[in-house]
C-alpha cells in the first residue's frame, strides 16, 4: 500500500478521506440496488427503459473512468501534494476534485445499468454526501494551507462537475 506522506514536510496526505467516503458511498448505492431489485423487488423498470437507463448508464461510467484516470494517473497530483502546491491547470482547471467526480460517475453509471428506478435518487444522495463531506474537510484543509489563492479558485472551478465557467 502507498504511503499516505511521501516527503517530509508534506501538509496534506496523498489520499485524504476519499477512500473511506467512496468506499462508504458504494456500499449504500449496493445495499439500495440489491434491496430495491432483489429482496423487495420495486423499482425495476422494463421495456424500452432498461436500454435507456442502460445507455445512460455506460455513458456516465466512460466519462467516470476518463475523468478519474486523468485527475489520479496523468495529472501528476501527487507531486503537487507531496510539494505542497496548489493543482490548478491540466484537468483541475475543469473539476476541482476529478477523481470524487469521476467515481461519483462510475457509481452512477453502474447503477443506472440496474436499470432500477431508485438509482435516480442515489445520484442526488451521492453528490449530496460528496459535498458535504469534501467541504468539511479537505476544502477546510486547502483552505487553511493555501489561503486567497485558493479561494480564488474556488470561484473559477466547480467542485464535481467538469465544465470551464466564463
Amino acid at each position: 500500500m502507498p504511503k499516505n506522506y511521501t516527503k517530509e514536510g508534506q501538509k496534506l496526505p496523498l489520499f485524504g478521506i476519499g477512500p473511506y467516503l467512496i468506499a462508504g458511498i458504494t456500499v449504500v448505492n449496493l445495499i439500495v440496488l440489491i434491496l430495491t431489485s432483489y429482496i423487495f423487488k420495486i423499482g425495476t423498470l422494463d421495456g424500452i427503459w432498461v436500454w435507456v437507463f442502460r445507455l445512460i448508464g455506460a455513458l456516465l461510467f466512460a466519462e467516470g473512468a476518463v475523468v478519474w484516470f486523468i485527475g489520479a494517473v496523468k495529472s501528476d497530483m501527487d507531486n503537487s501534494i507531496a510539494d505542497n502546491k496548489l493543482k490548478t491547470d491540466g484537468i483541475y482547471a475543469w473539476v476541482r476534485n476529478p477523481m470524487y467526480s469521476g467515481i461519483w460517475f462510475v457509481i452512477a453509471g453502474m447503477s443506472f445499468m440496474w436499470h432500477n428506478i431508485f438509482s435516480v435518487p442515489m445520484l442526488i444522495i451521492d453528490w449530496l454526501i460528496l459535498t458535504i463531506v469534501i467541504k468539511k474537510t479537505e476544502e477546510r484543509w486547502l483552505m487553511d494551507l493555501y489561503g486567497n489563492e485558493y479561494a480564488e479558485y474556488i470561484k473559477r472551478v466547480n467542485r464535481f462537475i467538469p465544465w470551464k465557467r466564463k
